[in-house]
């Protein structure tokens, strides 16, 4: 782009000063070269007029062509005027042909395209004239050679023409090459400043949503661990106060105590994202089992555990995941269910863990189950979302004096080693 500018600087030089140092060349030559050629008097005072009248015409043209920037009719004016200047000033002098070889330089900068043919080519007859001798020929060998001269001229001014017209083209296709690069840059800016937009948008969002995935989690583990463990504290204690015998009460009252540090052991792992305490010291079945005879022992419930297939080491987030919700159906198995008996199954599928947790409880319709309200627990809702939290799936069936029936489907995750 700044060579193209230099380059248009240079011609805008030319433009403006070329006329007048190629007319003073060729008042130079000819004033030299008039006595050789035998110039009259009149000859040379009519060369003279011609010379200050092609000054005056440069000096008009360079106030009037800021008007008129490209080719135009103006442009045509200047151009014929010029060439009739030239034309009579090589008749009288040959010489005076380097005043008139403008015509070649200024057809594509003055000239509509439709003029610039026969611009060419009548600059090309002012040159084969001068070539040939001077016009008018003086014999038929002259006017033979003012024709091939013509000719001569004629071709080259085709090609000059074709060169121009290859300029002109190459010149439009840059400007609108730069034109197009221009717009793509400041697409190519809305478009970054946009993208700059939306990812701070995205990273607001994703915060906000990591506050809100946090707040549940804490709200599930809170319910899971702590609620129930406060659950089965107020169960034993009521228990401990009503029984009469003390070794009984006592044995209510340890329990009772083990379950409040279970529970604050919970509480604590739960702010750090932690494992669940059962899990600490073991797999996933080993939890599950004592899991389920601590349930029995507190609800006096039959309670029996199964592992089915080849038990292998699980992620910590499946473990947790089953175990919690292997915690909230019992929970709901002895809250609501009244359930005199149940039954825990972990199996190992291929690719695939299944949790089953059945009682013969009162059961439900699962259609008529209410929202969640404020005052009530996750239940329902939140073993579902912990189980699609790892990409698994939670079924529910039950029918009213029928017992329960959970089941959570999670894929095998292997504990990373």
């Amino acid at each position: 782009m700044a060579e193209a500018t230099r380059l248009d600087q240079r011609r805008a030089v030319f433009d403006r000063w070329g006329p007048y140092g190629l007319l003073f060349l060729s008042t130079v030559i000819g004033w030299a070269t008039a006595d050789a050629l035998g110039m009259r008097t009149g000859e040379r005072l009519a060369c003279a007029v011609l010379i200050v009248a092609g000054v005056v015409l440069e000096l008009w043209w360079n106030r009037a062509a800021r008007g008129h920037p490209g080719p135009s009719m103006a442009g045509a004016r200047q151009y014929a005027l010029r060439w009739a200047i030239a034309f009579v000033l090589t008749v009288l002098h040959p010489l005076f042909a380097f005043y008139a070889a403008l015509g070649y330089f200024s057809t594509e900068r003055l000239l509509p395209p439709r003029l610039r043919k026969a611009g060419l080519f009548a600059t090309a007859v002012t040159m084969a004239g001068s070539q040939s001798g001077g016009l008018p020929p003086g014999d038929g060998l002259g006017w033979v050679l003012f024709g091939s001269l013509l000719a001569a001229n004629s071709v080259l001014a085709l090609l000059f023409g074709h060169f121009a017209e290859l300029e002109e083209a190459r010149g439009r296709a840059r400007v609108e090459t730069i034109a197009e690069l221009g717009r793509t840059n400041t697409a190519l800016q809305q478009a970054l400043d946009e993208n700059a937009a939306l990812h701070t948008q995205l990273l607001l969002q994703a915060r906000e949503a990591g506050v809100a995935d946090e707040r549940r989690r804490l709200a599930a583990e809170i319910h899971d661990t702590i609620t129930q463990g406060l659950t089965g504290i107020i169960t034993q204690l009521q228990v401990a106060a009503t029984v009469p015998d003390p070794a009984a009460s006592r044995t209510h009252r340890e329990r009772a105590l083990a379950l409040a540090r279970e529970s604050l052991g919970e509480a604590r792992r739960s702010v750090h994202n932690l494992s669940p305490v059962a899990l600490a010291d073991g797999g996933l079945p080993e939890a599950l089992k004592k899991t389920v005879t601590e349930w029995g022992e507190r609800t006096g419930a039959r309670a029996g555990f199964t592992v089915t297939g080849t038990a292998e080491p699980l992620h910590d987030e499946v473990a947790a995941t089953l175990l919690r919700i292997a915690q909230e159906a019992l929970s709901n198995a002895a809250r609501h269910a009244a359930a005199g008996r149940v039954g825990v199954t972990l199996s190992f599928m291929g690719d695939e863990v299944t949790l089953d947790v059945r009682d013969d409880g009162r059961g439900f319709d699962p259609r008529a189950v209410p929202a969640r309200s404020g005052t009530g627990g996750f239940g329902l809702d939140g073993m579902r979302a912990r189980a699609e939290r790892v990409a698994g799936a939670l079924t529910i069936e039950s029918e009213i004096g029928g017992g329960t029936a959970v089941s959570a489907r999670v894929p095998l995750v292997r504990h990373d080693r």
